[in-house]
């Protein structure tokens, strides 16, 4: 006989976010770690900093061990409905528009501070011209 797998969504996950009742979602499974904070080698205040969100990559970032690996399945208490996660807009991309930006910046940058350039250049000049008629 299957198991069923029970499905929350982030926002039921968020509301979870207490020492009192913790909860976690590490790739795409939903953690009941109320009773472990305590226990923790990090401590409460990592678990807790990582409720209401996606906390994969926090997770892989410390570098759990394969002990923590397997201590973890005794929290899961199902999944995240990934149906109900807000969808991940695409990014619409266009080489040659930013170019043409990065170009037209430049040029505008150019226009407005035009001065400073000749300004140094002109004070090098007379730098170098007092500087010949003094040791003459």
């Amino acid at each position: 006989m299957p198991t069923l797998i029970k499905l929350f969504s982030m926002q039921e996950v968020s509301l979870h976010n207490s020492n009192h009742d913790c909860w976690v979602v590490i790739d795409g499974k939903v953690y009941d770690v109320t009773t472990y904070l305590d226990e923790h080698p990090g401590g409460d205040d990592v678990i807790l900093a990582a409720t209401g969100k996606d906390a994969t990559d926090d997770f892989e970032d410390a570098g759990h061990s394969n002990d923590a690996r397997e201590l973890m399945k005794s929290f899961c208490i199902g999944e995240l409905d990934m149906s109900s996660s807000p969808a991940i807009p695409e990014l619409e991309i266009s080489h040659k528009k930013q170019e043409t930006d990065v170009a037209q910046k430049l040029l505008n940058l150019t226009k407005q501070h035009w001065a400073v350039p000749v300004a140094m250049v002109g004070i090098s000049v007379v730098a170098a011209f007092l500087y010949i008629m003094r040791k003459k």
